[in-house]
């Protein structure tokens, strides 16, 4: 019998979350429960901003490092950090500002947000991430966003 070896990105498996959504009203959508308390057990709320909490479920599911933390930019501490022109889907993250006049990557202790790099679109970048129109979609967002792309999937 032969045996095969199977590899799979964080992004071949956030792919499969596309399209867990919100749940209207209190309470959380089961999935994005337990994307949240892979962070903060006690999170039962996807009025919590979850999209750190998605990165870092998918990490802990394929054995990468993980911040361990809510905050999008806790990931600016994590891996290596990459020039965006060289970023590859499969293997980087990309934090960003949530708005156009938010401090810089200097300020860990800030709004932010945080996805699966997925490829450049001219002047944007595309996420895949989760919290995205309360979603986990494929979105983009202006390069002039970004605070940092981090290698942690080597």
């Amino acid at each position: 019998m032969s045996t095969k070896t199977i590899e799979i990105t964080a992004v071949d498996l956030a792919q499969r979350f596309l399209g867990v959504h919100e749940t209207a009203g209190p309470g959380a959508t089961p999935a994005i429960a337990w994307f949240l308390q892979s962070c903060d057990e006690s999170a039962t709320s996807d009025e919590i901003p979850w999209c750190s909490g998605f990165v870092n479920r998918i990490a802990w599911l394929i054995g990468l490092p993980r911040s361990k933390s809510l905050a999008a930019r806790s990931w600016l501490a994590q891996g290596r950090p990459i020039e965006p022109v060289n970023a590859e889907i499969g293997f980087d993250l990309v934090i960003l500002k949530q708005a156009a006049g938010d401090p810089g990557a200097d300020v860990l202790q800030f709004r932010g947000h945080v996805g699966f790099f997925y490829g450049f679109d001219g002047e944007f970048a595309r996420v895949l991430g989760g919290n995205q129109g309360n979603a986990v979609t494929v979105a983009r967002y202006p390069r002039s966003r970004i605070l940092g792309v981090r290698r942690i999937f080597e």
